[in-house]
Order: C-alpha cells, then sequence, then structure tokens
C-alpha cells in the first residue's frame, strides 16, 4: 500500500474507504430499483418507502467517497492538526440525510392512511423486502468490520445506515405478507412504512450524538482518561500525572497533559522522559493521534487536587 492511500499518523487505508464506499454504492442502487420496481407492480407503499430509504444510503456513499478526499489530507499550514473534522462533518451529514428520509417517509405513510387502498399489496413486494433484509445486513456487518479495521467514524455510521435499512425491511415484509393473506388487513402495509420511518430516525440519533459531541470538543470518558493516565504514569521516570485533557479530532484522540519529574533531572533527561510518554500513548494508548505533554518538577506532597481548569482530570 502506498503512502498516499494512508491516513497521516494511523495506518489508515484511504483505498479502503473508497472501497467499501462504492460497493455500498452500487448495491444501494441496485437494491432501490429492485425494490422500487417491486414495490410498483405489488401495490405496497412499504416497499417503495424502503426503496427510498436505500436511495438515501447512496447519498451517503457518495458523501463517503468526496469526503475521504480531503480528510485523508496531512496536516499544512493552514491546519495545523490536520482535516479529520471533515470526517466528523461527513458523519453529522449521514446523520441528517437519515433523519430527513426517515421524517419524509412517516409523512407519506400518515398520509396515506387516510387514502383508501386499491387492494392487498403482491408477493413480489415481499420477496423483495426478504432480499433487502439479507443483503443491507450482510453489507452492514461487512461495512462495520471495515469501518472497525480503519477507526473511521464515518464508515461505522454508513454501517448503521446499511443496517437501518435492513431493520426497516422487517417490518415491510411482515406488513406486506399479512395484507397479502389477508385482503381486510391491507392498511398494515402503511403502518409497515411509517415504521420504517421510526428505525431510520433512531439510527440517524445514534450517528448523530457521538459527532455532534466530537465537533463540540467533548472530552474522552472517564474510562479513557484513566487509561491515558495509566500509561503515561508507568513510564520510567514519571512521578505522577495530572491535568490530563483530550478532545477528538474525527474518531482519534488528542491529549494535553502534565507530567511531574524528579526537579533534580538534566533538560535532556526530562525531554527524553516527555518524548517516551508521548511516544507509548501513540503506540498503545486508545486510538490517540497526537499528544502534548508539559513537564513540572515533583515535590514530595504535592497537592494537585483541582489542578488545571475545572473538569480535567
Amino acid at each position: 500500500m502506498s503512502d498516499s492511500d494512508r491516513h497521516p499518523g494511523e495506518g489508515y487505508s484511504v483505498a479502503g474507504v473508497r472501497r467499501v464506499a462504492w460497493v455500498g454504492l452500487t448495491i444501494n442502487l441496485v437494491l432501490s430499483a429492485v425494490k422500487f420496481t417491486a414495490g410498483i407492480l405489488g401495490q405496497s407503499q412499504a416497499v417503495v418507502a424502503d426503496a427510498v430509504h436505500s436511495l438515501s444510503d447512496s447519498v451517503t456513499d457518495i458523501a463517503l467517497l468526496v469526503g475521504v478526499r480531503y480528510w485523508s489530507k496531512p496536516p499544512d499550514e493552514n491546519h495545523p492538526y490536520g482535516h479529520r473534522r471533515i470526517e466528523t462533518a461527513v458523519t453529522i451529514f449521514i446523520a441528517v440525510v437519515l433523519a430527513a428520509a426517515g421524517v419524509g417517509l412517516a409523512y407519506r405513510g400518515l398520509t396515506a392512511l387516510r387514502v383508501r387502498s386499491v387492494g392487498p399489496p403482491g408477493w413480489i413486494a415481499f420477496a423483495a423486502a426478504v432480499v433487502s433484509i439479507v443483503t443491507k445486513e450482510a453489507l452492514s456487518r461487512w461495512t462495520a468490520a471495515v469501518g472497525k479495521r480503519l477507526k473511521s467514524s464515518a464508515v461505522a455510521a454508513n454501517a448503521w445506515h446499511h443496517r437501518s435499512d435492513a431493520l426497516s425491511s422487517v417490518p415491510v415484509a411482515m406488513a406486506v405478507a399479512l395484507a397479502a393473506i389477508v385482503p381486510e388487513w391491507s392498511f398494515l402495509d402503511r403502518v409497515g412504512a411509517v415504521l420504517v420511518s421510526a428505525f431510520i430516525l433512531h439510527a440517524a440519533w445514534k450517528i448523530a450524538a457521538p459527532a455532534m459531541g466530537q465537533m463540540i470538543d467533548t472530552g474522552a470518558s472517564e474510562k479513557v482518561r484513566e487509561r491515558i493516565r495509566t500509561i503515561a504514569t508507568e513510564t520510567d521516570g514519571v512521578e505522577t500525572v495530572h491535568a490530563i485533557r483530550t478532545r477528538y479530532l474525527g474518531s482519534g484522540i488528542q491529549v494535553d497533559l502534565h507530567v511531574l519529574v524528579d526537579p533534580d533531572l538534566t533538560v535532556r533527561r526530562g525531554h527524553e522522559i516527555s518524548e517516551a510518554v508521548k511516544q507509548r500513548l501513540l503506540t498503545a494508548g486508545p486510538d490517540v493521534l497526537d499528544v502534548v505533554v508539559h513537564l513540572e518538577p515533583y515535590e514530595s506532597g504535592t497537592d494537585l487536587d483541582g489542578a488545571g481548569p475545572a473538569g480535567i482530570a
């Protein structure tokens, strides 16, 4: 793999993101066409709604293809911390598109409940829903595995998008089957369309919540900060650590911490310790992208309670 295919500081495969996006885009376009055709022929509004959901997945696949071109760029003079926030922005965009699709489908489904049905849906609509469930669940699992391996929040968000499509097809299949078996229950087809929107909105929130937290510089959890503290404290020459600050850059973490060392050490030795702390965190830390270490002299009995701004460990 060439250097251009790696995300700076991560061994992050840009080619891997593009590959998963292209596969997802192709599958979504094919599924959208199949479900839309089956929904029209089978007179199923729920399946047509599900086709629109699959089409919205295509939009987010395109967002991945475009976004990775920019967030994978190395740091430059105007962006010294890199471009990882673009990945977070793409993640939020995916959530917004998903939520918009959910609201639109809910409106159409509720409106259709007031319209007299022309008849029960056909079994071709049921078959299309089953194909969608199997295909999108497989695509979701593969995309999630790639997102975890690449440590990409945008790819992981797209995996949730694929899974929401698979889950939303379950009530669609049930509603179409029941309406086909019992024609008097044909209204269930429209109810299925409304249930699809509920799944979509839930998935949108699960994607958006952590991404919005990253955009406003929400710090890492207490568990992650404790792991950072442990790694730094166990470094040879470190007496203790305090004032740990963290923030997310994309799916990675930037760390700023104060390390206390023997006050009688030479400047050279203190620098070596700080570099050792940095390298250990970059190597063994919880998705750490960058580390800033502040050296301080350690005095026995020093009270570190309340050191640094409120809320900092």
